[in-house]
């Protein structure tokens, strides 16, 4: 049975924004991804305030982030940070939490806490690149986050070296090392129980699930954008890490892999 629909409308979201995969050294797990899949990492830098430092490897708009710990204390006032904090003090680095664009946090925000939504403010961050730029956003989360738990919502300040026009238009582009352009058209999750799952990420962020095309029965699907977003049982056919990801990208790239902690398939 399909989740109901929410409320109201999130016409803002705008698609998957990235993935955050706890590691204990960014610049191996970048290695790793470029030996493994040919996906080159060409961003990263430092949370001054968060108390965390990352690898970025783009995908178009979308990205993931390879993030590490350099101020434990200062990670774990910080819901993406206290994630990371949590899966590695447990030995499990790996996929922790990921993140939906939208266009207007603070307007998401109001609109999703007035059905009823548990999501906390949106809050200004920022990253200092490698180069000396900085990047500034917004998010807004429903803490804690967690690889089962509803994601976290993400503004970008669109402009910059990163998220400028001249920037985005590169990365349209970009040739990873595998020989071609890489996009994120889907992520799927091993979660205990995903009608619940379902029903907790409509009531934080308005999601809309309706049962997935397939053999398995239970399983459900959203889209946001042009991407998909899948929960499927503990007991599927989903053996090994909890996330999967689906990548468009041009013959070269390894059909199905396993890095740090993630599945990647190329559909």
């Amino acid at each position: 049975m399909a989740c109901p629909r929410s409320a109201y409308a999130a016409w803002m979201l705008l698609g998957i924004d990235h993935l955050v995969i706890a590691v204990r050294d960014p610049d191996a797990a970048a290695a790793e991804f470029e030996e493994m899949l040919g996906l080159a990492a060409t961003g990263g830098g430092r949370h001054e305030r968060a108390g965390s430092f990352n690898r970025l490897i783009f995908l178009g708009d979308s990205y993931i982030e390879l993030i590490g710990i350099w101020d434990r204390g200062l990670a774990a006032a910080n819901p993406i940070g206290a994630a990371a904090v949590t899966a590695l003090d447990a030995e499990s680095p790996g996929f922790v939490t990921w993140a939906i664009a939208t266009d207007g946090a603070r307007r998401e925000v109001a609109s999703l806490r007035a059905a009823g939504s548990p999501i906390g403010d949106a809050v200004p961050g920022e990253r200092h690149r490698l180069d000396g730029g900085v990047v500034r956003w917004h998010t807004a989360a429903a803490a804690p986050l967690g690889p089962g738990r509803p994601p976290f919502l993400i503004e970008h300040e669109l402009a910059g070296p990163e998220w400028g026009e001249e920037a985005r238009r590169a990365r349209a582009t970009f040739v990873h090392p595998f020989g071609g352009v890489a996009q994120l058209i889907g992520l799927e999750l091993a979660v205990e129980r995903p009608a619940d799952a379902a029903a907790e990420f409509a009531r934080t962020l308005g999601l809309a699930f309706d049962p997935a095309a397939g053999d398995e029965p239970g399983d459900l699907e959203a889209r946001v954008g042009g991407q998909s977003i899948r929960l499927v049982g503990l007991g599927s056919p989903l053996d090994g890490p909890p996330a999967r990801v689906g990548l468009l990208a041009t013959a070269g790239m390894h059909v199905l892999v396993d890095v740090c902690g993630v599945r990647f398939a190329r559909l």
